[in-house]
Protein backbone atom coordinates (compact mmCIF):
# COMPACT_ATOMS: atom_id res chain seq x y z
CA UNK A 1 0.00 0.00 0.00
CA UNK A 2 2.83 2.56 1.14
CA UNK A 3 4.49 2.00 -2.27
CA UNK A 4 1.05 2.57 -4.31
CA UNK A 5 1.27 5.90 -2.43
CA UNK A 6 4.78 6.96 -3.09
CA UNK A 7 4.15 6.18 -6.78
CA UNK A 8 1.14 8.07 -7.47
CA UNK A 9 2.54 11.09 -5.53
CA UNK A 10 5.33 10.54 -7.89
CA UNK A 11 3.74 10.75 -10.53
CA UNK A 12 1.32 13.81 -9.41
CA UNK A 13 4.60 15.81 -8.77
CA UNK A 14 6.01 14.63 -11.82
CA UNK A 15 3.45 16.20 -14.22
CA UNK A 16 3.14 18.99 -12.17
CA UNK A 17 7.22 19.27 -12.55
CA UNK A 18 6.98 18.71 -16.29
CA UNK A 19 4.39 21.40 -16.78
CA UNK A 20 6.56 24.83 -15.82
CA UNK A 21 7.42 26.66 -18.82
CA UNK A 22 11.39 26.62 -19.62
CA UNK A 23 13.36 27.50 -22.49
CA UNK A 24 15.08 24.31 -23.51
CA UNK A 25 18.55 23.64 -24.39
CA UNK A 26 18.55 26.04 -27.93
CA UNK A 27 18.03 28.95 -25.74
CA UNK A 28 19.32 31.54 -27.91
CA UNK A 29 19.93 34.10 -25.43
CA UNK A 30 18.32 37.72 -24.99
CA UNK A 31 19.93 41.46 -24.05
CA UNK A 32 17.55 44.08 -22.96
CA UNK A 33 18.14 47.61 -21.38
CA UNK A 34 16.98 47.44 -17.44
CA UNK A 35 15.26 50.30 -15.20
CA UNK A 36 15.84 49.80 -11.64
CA UNK A 37 13.43 52.04 -9.70
CA UNK A 38 13.21 51.90 -5.91
CA UNK A 39 11.46 54.91 -4.25
CA UNK A 40 13.07 58.47 -5.95
CA UNK A 41 16.02 56.91 -7.18
CA UNK A 42 16.13 55.29 -11.09
CA UNK A 43 18.95 53.30 -12.00
CA UNK A 44 19.73 52.36 -15.85
CA UNK A 45 21.92 49.85 -17.85
CA UNK A 46 21.91 46.05 -20.23
CA UNK A 47 21.34 43.22 -18.57
CA UNK A 48 22.03 39.56 -20.84
CA UNK A 49 21.48 35.89 -20.44
CA UNK A 50 24.12 34.30 -22.60
CA UNK A 51 23.01 30.88 -24.76
CA UNK A 52 25.15 29.08 -21.63
CA UNK A 53 22.33 31.20 -19.39
CA UNK A 54 25.81 32.88 -17.80
CA UNK A 55 24.39 36.59 -16.97
CA UNK A 56 25.74 40.03 -17.22
CA UNK A 57 25.06 43.73 -16.43
CA UNK A 58 26.84 46.45 -17.80
CA UNK A 59 26.16 50.02 -17.48
CA UNK A 60 25.22 50.49 -13.80
CA UNK A 61 27.58 52.23 -11.81
CA UNK A 62 26.24 51.44 -8.28
CA UNK A 63 27.34 47.98 -7.03
CA UNK A 64 24.47 47.06 -4.68
CA UNK A 65 22.12 48.16 -7.59
CA UNK A 66 23.82 45.97 -9.72
CA UNK A 67 24.53 43.24 -7.34
CA UNK A 68 20.37 43.11 -6.83
CA UNK A 69 20.14 42.57 -10.89
CA UNK A 70 22.32 40.11 -10.94
CA UNK A 71 20.68 37.96 -8.42
CA UNK A 72 17.42 38.60 -9.91
CA UNK A 73 19.00 37.49 -13.24
CA UNK A 74 20.27 34.45 -11.60
CA UNK A 75 16.98 33.64 -9.93
CA UNK A 76 15.17 33.83 -13.85
CA UNK A 77 17.81 31.50 -14.77
CA UNK A 78 16.84 28.85 -12.05
CA UNK A 79 13.27 28.78 -12.71
CA UNK A 80 13.70 28.96 -16.54
CA UNK A 81 16.63 26.52 -17.28
CA UNK A 82 15.37 23.27 -18.34
CA UNK A 83 15.83 19.95 -16.21
CA UNK A 84 14.93 16.56 -16.35
CA UNK A 85 12.87 15.30 -13.30
CA UNK A 86 15.38 12.28 -13.34
CA UNK A 87 18.27 14.59 -13.09
CA UNK A 88 16.75 16.19 -10.76
CA UNK A 89 14.58 14.18 -8.25
CA UNK A 90 15.61 10.46 -9.05
CA UNK A 91 17.16 9.73 -5.83
CA UNK A 92 13.95 11.26 -3.90
CA UNK A 93 11.21 9.36 -2.85
CA UNK A 94 7.32 11.00 -2.64
CA UNK A 95 4.25 10.63 -0.25
CA UNK A 96 1.22 12.13 -0.79
CA UNK A 97 -0.15 14.24 2.33
CA UNK A 98 -3.28 16.00 3.03
CA UNK A 99 -4.89 17.90 0.63
CA UNK A 100 -5.75 21.64 1.78
CA UNK A 101 -9.74 23.30 1.27
CA UNK A 102 -8.18 25.08 -1.93
CA UNK A 103 -7.67 21.46 -3.72
CA UNK A 104 -4.01 21.42 -3.05
CA UNK A 105 -2.14 18.11 -2.25
CA UNK A 106 0.79 17.75 -0.36
CA UNK A 107 3.97 15.73 -1.01
CA UNK A 108 6.29 14.96 1.41
CA UNK A 109 9.86 14.07 0.12
CA UNK A 110 12.50 11.99 1.59
CA UNK A 111 15.30 10.84 0.12
CA UNK A 112 18.29 13.42 -1.06
CA UNK A 113 15.73 16.45 -0.83
CA UNK A 114 14.50 15.36 2.51
CA UNK A 115 13.33 17.87 4.32
CA UNK A 116 11.87 19.98 1.29
CA UNK A 117 7.72 19.58 0.51
CA UNK A 118 5.46 20.47 -1.93
CA UNK A 119 1.85 21.51 -2.74
CA UNK A 120 0.54 20.56 -6.35
CA UNK A 121 -2.88 21.85 -7.65
CA UNK A 122 -4.50 21.66 -11.10
CA UNK A 123 -0.97 19.95 -12.53
CA UNK A 124 0.97 22.90 -10.63
CA UNK A 125 3.30 23.04 -7.87
CA UNK A 126 1.67 26.58 -5.97
CA UNK A 127 4.19 25.96 -2.51
CA UNK A 128 7.68 25.01 -2.00
CA UNK A 129 8.96 24.63 1.14
CA UNK A 130 12.85 24.03 2.05
CA UNK A 131 15.46 24.25 4.67
CA UNK A 132 18.94 25.95 3.16
CA UNK A 133 21.60 26.42 6.32
CA UNK A 134 20.26 28.13 9.15
CA UNK A 135 17.05 29.88 7.16
CA UNK A 136 14.29 27.65 5.83
CA UNK A 137 11.93 29.33 3.01
CA UNK A 138 8.64 28.84 1.85
CA UNK A 139 7.10 29.84 -1.23
CA UNK A 140 3.52 30.00 -2.69
CA UNK A 141 2.40 30.93 -6.14
CA UNK A 142 -1.07 32.63 -5.97
CA UNK A 143 -1.36 33.14 -9.78
CA UNK A 144 0.21 31.78 -13.64
CA UNK A 145 0.34 32.26 -16.60
CA UNK A 146 -0.46 30.07 -19.76
CA UNK A 147 1.95 30.04 -21.84
CA UNK A 148 0.66 26.57 -23.78
CA UNK A 149 4.09 24.53 -23.03
CA UNK A 150 3.58 25.54 -19.35
CA UNK A 151 3.15 27.86 -16.85
CA UNK A 152 5.11 30.82 -15.19
CA UNK A 153 4.19 31.80 -12.08
CA UNK A 154 3.16 36.07 -12.35
CA UNK A 155 2.53 36.34 -8.75
CA UNK A 156 4.21 34.53 -5.28
CA UNK A 157 4.92 35.04 -2.02
CA UNK A 158 7.98 33.84 -0.18
CA UNK A 159 8.80 34.08 3.68
CA UNK A 160 12.05 33.28 5.13
CA UNK A 161 12.36 32.14 9.00
CA UNK A 162 15.03 31.38 11.12
CA UNK A 163 14.98 27.37 10.87
CA UNK A 164 16.24 26.98 14.86
CA UNK A 165 13.90 29.49 16.29
CA UNK A 166 10.86 29.57 13.60
CA UNK A 167 11.54 33.40 13.43
CA UNK A 168 10.17 35.32 10.45
CA UNK A 169 13.09 37.23 9.09
CA UNK A 170 11.32 38.41 5.48
CA UNK A 171 8.97 38.45 3.31
CA UNK A 172 9.23 39.27 -0.45
CA UNK A 173 6.21 39.29 -2.88
CA UNK A 174 7.02 38.86 -6.93
CA UNK A 175 4.98 40.13 -9.43
CA UNK A 176 5.99 39.40 -12.81
CA UNK A 177 4.94 40.07 -16.37
CA UNK A 178 5.85 37.95 -19.09
CA UNK A 179 5.70 38.85 -23.07
CA UNK A 180 6.21 36.73 -26.09
CA UNK A 181 9.81 37.76 -27.69
CA UNK A 182 10.23 35.00 -30.96
CA UNK A 183 10.06 31.88 -29.73
CA UNK A 184 10.58 32.83 -26.02
CA UNK A 185 8.35 34.02 -23.50
CA UNK A 186 10.53 36.67 -21.43
CA UNK A 187 9.92 38.82 -18.70
CA UNK A 188 9.34 42.43 -19.13
CA UNK A 189 8.45 43.64 -15.57
CA UNK A 190 9.27 43.15 -12.24
CA UNK A 191 7.60 44.37 -9.29
CA UNK A 192 9.38 43.35 -5.58
CA UNK A 193 7.63 44.01 -2.16
CA UNK A 194 9.86 43.18 0.41
CA UNK A 195 9.04 42.98 4.04
CA UNK A 196 11.88 43.10 6.48
CA UNK A 197 12.71 44.60 9.98
CA UNK A 198 9.23 46.41 10.10
CA UNK A 199 9.69 48.52 6.83
CA UNK A 200 8.45 47.63 3.50
CA UNK A 201 10.46 48.57 0.40
CA UNK A 202 9.29 48.20 -3.08
CA UNK A 203 11.61 47.83 -6.14
CA UNK A 204 10.23 47.36 -9.71
CA UNK A 205 12.32 46.04 -13.02
CA UNK A 206 11.54 47.31 -16.02
CA UNK A 207 13.03 45.36 -18.99
CA UNK A 208 12.48 47.43 -22.10
CA UNK A 209 14.28 46.91 -26.46
CA UNK A 210 14.24 42.62 -25.44
CA UNK A 211 16.23 41.39 -27.87
CA UNK A 212 16.70 37.19 -28.69
CA UNK A 213 20.02 36.58 -29.59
Amino acid sequence: MTTTVQTDARALFRAAFENRYTWGDNFPGYSANIELRQGDEVFNGKVAIAPDFSTSVEGVENPEVAKTLEIQLRDIVTHRRSSTFEKVHSENQFALGDTDDSGAVEIKVSGKSMGSGYKVRNGEICHVSRAVGPMRFEIDTRKTLNTGSGYVPTITDAAFYKKDSGDLIKEITYEDSYEKVGDYYLMVHQTLRVKENGEETVTELTFSDVTVA
